[in-house]
């Protein structure tokens, strides 16, 4: 069922999606102190195009520095991400076939708005490599 859904998602929004993000990255790594945010962008674009049987959770391991890097990520690059995640939920919730992508794309909003400390794993692996260890 995730395949079937993965490739209308793509056909529907995934590749207009994940070309945004892209361009987010290639302007975000022209300076070397953009460079994380650029990956960032590039991580998050390819979980775009193929979003179903993935999902994002929190590093453990981040810090400070992500707080930092995600409030710069809202004002370079976020909220048009997010704006753009917006406005496809809405045109993909008019029609009754595109209301489970719509709620999938307005699921990735926080994502596009806080990408910094996250982490895209395997619906069967929810703990990125650590599920058969307690995460205290």
């Amino acid at each position: 069922m995730k395949t079937i859904l993965n490739v209308i998602w793509l056909i529907l929004c995934g590749f207009w999606m994940f070309l945004g993000y892209m361009l987010a990255g290639l302007v975000l790594c022209v300076t070397i102190i953009g460079i994380p945010f650029g990956l960032a962008a590039f991580r998050i674009g390819v979980y775009a195009l193929w979003p179903f049987g993935r999902m994002v959770v929190d590093r453990r391991d981040a810090g400070a520095p992500s707080c930092v890097g995600n409030v710069l990520w809202v004002i370079l690059a976020g909220w048009w991400l997010a704006l753009g995640h917006i406005t496809t939920g809405i045109a993909l919730c008019l029609t009754i076939i595109g209301i489970p992508l719509g709620i999938a794309n307005f699921k990735m909003i926080p994502v596009s708005l806080l990408p910094l400390g996250k982490e895209i794993v395997p619906t069967d692996q929810p703990f990125g490599g650590y599920s058969h260890q307690a995460r205290y």
